[in-house]
């Protein structure tokens, strides 16, 4: 960071702009630098690193408030978020110097990063050369008490500003569901190898035709104490760096030893 001026930071999430944690998080922000909104206009959770090819996209004004410099809500996805904001709003020859993505309402640790709106648009951001970080409360409530998760990210972008990212890397933060004064710290951790087990409930439209709703349960077969599942449950926030980079290095000798290298 230059004298000069203060840094653009570029908010991003996937539960809509009119989201609580949003807002939390850009009131926060304005504490570093000038703040840019874009958001979209409806709630994208699950969305991954989905982009809209096949539909048009519309970004609009919107009054934010809480001190935000400029604010756009956006048609499409978190990722479709990014990509505007870096070819529209900043432009590839100007880019922001720190994109935060959140406050997500639910949990974003272990395997739930795949499948993050929140978490995609931090690694689109990080892709593009943006030093980025994904924020998420483990509390789905809308008026969830966001005060812990605001201070955590005070902490973590205070990190960002000062010392930067490995270029290809971007930061997953989860804080647990407890008051401010009962969060016990900050902890940097690995990703638990934890999954869901599906489960389909079969209904019926008024006309007989069956559809599915989607359930699951969360398990957890990983017992290391350095894994962000468990910093959680024991009441501290986790900061798990995350790379987009989804070569299994370790695989590629074992590869060869198979000498898949010889003509048809």
């Amino acid at each position: 960071m230059t004298s000069e001026r203060r840094p653009r930071i570029a908010v991003i999430n996937d539960d809509g702009i009119t989201a609580k944690g949003i807002q939390a998080l850009s009131e926060a922000m304005t504490g570093f630098g000038d703040v840019y909104v874009i958001a979209p206009d409806s709630p994208q959770s699950g969305m991954g690193h989905a982009v809209t090819f096949s539909s048009i996209l519309k970004l609009h004004p919107f009054e934010f408030g809480r001190g935000v410099t400029e604010a756009r809500s956006c048609s499409g996805t978190p990722v479709d978020c990014v990509k505007l904001a870096v070819a529209e709003v900043f432009g590839e020859d100007n880019l922001p110097d720190l994109l935060v993505s959140g406050i997500n309402h639910g949990s974003n640790a272990s395997i739930n990063v795949i499948y993050s709106g929140t978490m995609s648009a931090a690694v689109e951001g990080a892709m593009c050369g943006i030093p980025s970080v994904g924020f998420s409360l483990l509390d789905e409530r809308w008026d969830a008490d966001f005060s812990a998760s605001v201070e955590v990210a005070k902490t973590v972008v205070k990190g960002i500003l000062q010392h930067g990212l490995p270029a290809g890397t971007c930061l997953n933060v989860n804080i647990p569901k407890v008051a401010k004064e009962d969060l016990k710290g900050i902890r940097i951790c690995r990703q638990a190898m934890g999954h869901w087990r599906d489960t389909f409930d079969q209904r019926a439209t008024p006309g007989g035709s069956p559809y599915y709703w989607m359930r699951g349960e969360f398990h957890n077969p990983d017992k290391g104490k350095d894994t962000d599942i468990y910093a959680l449950q024991e009441g501290y926030a986790s900061v798990v760096p995350v790379q987009f980079d989804l070569t299994a290095h370790h695989t590629i000798g074992t590869l060869n030893s198979w000498n898949l290298d010889h003509e048809a």
